[in-house]
């Protein structure tokens, strides 16, 4: 059996394409400088802590789909020492990125060493 594609399928990847391309490729076409209104400015610098907690929150609270159900789990280790660490170095340069290695630091030997 052969699989074929329609023309139906072929002209909604070339339509995406074409406008993914245009709006991110707007910013290089225009000719005139322009900025992000303050607002936005001041939202984008939320954006990495954001993306941080949308991405370490389910795994945090859930294994396998269950809520955590014991303190011995290295993942409550890191995060508080990582919160902890944000937190302590909130106003100053690479706050996150010590957040992650200080989590990271705390977890590894851990979960790897005394297996929570």
């Amino acid at each position: 059996m052969t699989a074929q594609t329609d023309l139906w399928t072929v002209l909604v990847i070339v339509g995406l394409t074409v406008i993914t391309v245009l709006t991110r490729s707007l910013f290089f076409i225009s000719s005139k400088p322009w900025q992000l209104p303050s607002w936005a400015q001041r939202g984008l610098q939320y954006a990495p802590i954001a993306a941080l907690a949308a991405v370490i929150m389910p795994e945090l609270v859930m294994t396998q789909g269950q809520f955590i159900h014991t303190w011995q789990d290295a993942r409550l280790f890191a995060a508080m020492a990582g919160a902890v660490w944000f937190f302590w170095h909130k106003g100053q340069g690479q706050a996150v990125l010590g957040t992650i290695v200080l989590g990271m630091a705390v977890y590894l030997p851990l979960h790897l060493g005394l297996g929570w």
